[in-house]
């Protein structure tokens, strides 16, 4: 049997199937990851990408923190690939009960699925600091250095900086939806980044699935692992 096949047998097999993907969920949409050769991590700016992104840049240097943010991070016209839109199929046909997802670009729910759990945030919700004003995607892609309100206050994406926590909530809800989980499937992360990374410990379900199309950063007791670019790989599911 194949590892298509297999994948395929899993996922016909079980239906309590959990995801956890990463930054390689959405590079064949067009977005670039972090890590790869071609990844932000590897692109000449002024500090390194991970300073950039972090709580302490942001409040020291915010001018330059929305110049990278809006460059690199608020990308428009990407649309979801094979692997978002069968996670949102096999959602719909009762089989994945969550995605939980470390990408902040919301391709997950464009796709259709409804139970996404945002481990680091979205582009998509960013709020005023002082009086706490939603604002989209959009305004914050228009605007000009700092974004400011209406009231003046200073716009945060919400999104988690290095430095920063884990929202307490998602992260109790990931916990218990991957403790429960038959299946885990884990697609497109290189398994660098914590605390995100450590929530797969707590998997003590039947199946566990690597997908991912190089090397993860440490050794799993994988069930099956499929070393192929994650869009590609669903697409035949």
């Amino acid at each position: 049997m194949d590892n298509i096949e297999a994948l395929k047998t899993i996922i016909e097999e079980h239906n309590n199937i959990i995801v956890f993907t990463g930054a390689g969920c959405s590079t064949e949409s067009g977005l670039a990851d972090f890590r790869s050769t071609d990844g932000l991590y590897y692109q000449q700016w002024d500090y390194p990408p991970e300073t950039i992104l972090s709580h302490s840049f942001y409040e020291e240097k915010p001018a330059e923190f929305f110049r990278f943010y809006r460059e690199k991070l608020l990308v428009s016209g990407i649309e979801p690939n094979a692997a978002h839109k069968a996670f949102a199929r096999l959602e719909q046909e009762g089989k994945v009960k969550a995605v939980i997802t470390q990408n902040i670009d919301g391709l997950h729910q464009a796709a259709g699925s409804r139970q996404v759990l945002e481990l680091h945030g979205s582009i998509h919700r960013n709020y005023c600091e002082s009086c706490g004003k939603f604002y989209g995607f959009d305004f914050m892609q228009a605007a000009n250095g700092v974004p400011s309100c209406s009231c003046g206050g200073r716009i945060k994406p919400d999104v988690v900086l290095y430095e920063e926590g884990l929202d307490d909530r998602i992260l109790a809800e990931s916990i218990e939806a991957i403790q429960t989980a038959e299946v885990l499937i884990i697609g497109g992360t290189s398994l660098n980044v914590y605390p995100a990374a450590g929530l797969i410990n707590y998997f003590r379900g039947d199946k566990l699935v690597l997908i991912n199309r190089s090397a993860v950063a440490r050794d799993l007791a994988a069930d099956l692992v499929i070393k192929e670019p994650i869009g590609e790989v669903l697409a035949q599911v």
